[in-house]
């Protein structure tokens, strides 16, 4: 039965990866800024999911809530400072090369699990990660463009960080449903991404039209509200080594979309760094017998 379970929640992650990496296709048909749209994703995220609640007619367990208040709302917290150092890395450096900056952050979970959550970092994983990294730097493009813009790589670190203390944060959450704890921590993430849109974007001049609120509501509901509920829901019975190693379906899924339903170029080092991620995280996860 452990084993099932394990299996459930690997797929559970695997599927959340999967509709993070598709956002980039439904970011293309909303032309306001990447933080009014995080913004709006998170706060219809948690309407939608307090939604569900009502309609499940699900009970919310206040004391395990209040005993894991300041860690949902600490995450929640981070995951939009998260979003608001993301979006000044794209602002001040080159896609591919804030891409990369981010994705050190299944790095920086690796190397911290053993030492916060005592997991053992076995040679094989080590072996996996680093090829697994390398593959995102030849998926990024950065050996093609270099780097450039060392304030938005420290802002693309910062986010990684930012994103490593969510995983490892995540673990210490119990006895809540998924609902719940995503409910709280999409509302803090909002809240606190709303005062970073305020001071930054003039939202007299965007017009949205039907077309372009249905696409918000896509990328709130199940970009949002539905994929978190799956992350948060199956990250914390996952080793965080292992959530860390399926950070990367995202990205690999994005660029395959990019160049299949938007016709963008892929290099052969791409390709290549796609073969990389994607046997990293199969290798990583067969057992020893297999």
């Amino acid at each position: 039965m452990k084993v099932y379970t394990m299996t459930q929640d690997k797929m559970k992650l695997t599927i959340s990866m999967v509709i993070f990496g598709t956002i980039g296709i439904v970011r293309r048909f909303i032309p306001f800024p990447s933080s009014m749209i995080a913004m709006v994703r998170g706060f219809v995220g948690a309407a939608f999911l307090l939604g569900v609640l009502f309609f499940r007619k699900e009970e919310v367990s206040w004391p395990n809530l209040k005993k894991n208040l300041w860690k949902l709302c600490l995450s929640g917290a981070l995951i939009g400072a998260n979003w608001i150092c993301l979006f000044e890395a794209y602002r001040y450096t080159s896609v591919s090369v804030a891409t990369i900056c981010y994705y050190m952050a299944p790095v920086f979970v690796m190397l911290a699990a053993p030492l916060i959550l005592h997991e053992k970092m076995t040679l094989r994983k080590s072996v996996c990660s680093a090829a697994a990294l390398f593959g995102m730097v030849l998926v990024s493009g950065v050996c093609e463009t270099g780097l450039s813009g060392m304030k938005g790589i420290l802002f693309g670190l910062s986010a990684a960080i930012m994103y490593a203390c969510v995983v490892l944060l995540n673990q210490f959450i119990k006895d809540l449903t998924a609902y719940e704890r995503t409910l709280v921590q999409l509302l803090m993430a909002a809240t606190a991404v709303t005062p970073y849109v305020l001071l930054t974007e003039d939202l007299r001049t965007l017009q949205p039209d039907a077309f372009i609120i249905l696409m918000l509501l896509i990328a709130g509901i199940i970009h949002t509200g539905f994929a978190y509920t799956l992350y948060f829901g199956s990250m914390n019975r996952i080793p965080a080594q292992t959530v860390a190693l399926f950070s990367y379906i995202d990205p690999v899924v994005a660029v395959i979309l990019s160049v299949l339903v938007l016709r963008e170029r892929m290099s052969t080092l791409a390709a290549f760094g796609v073969f990389l991620v994607i046997g990293a995280m199969v290798v990583s996860e067969l057992s020893g017998k297999k």
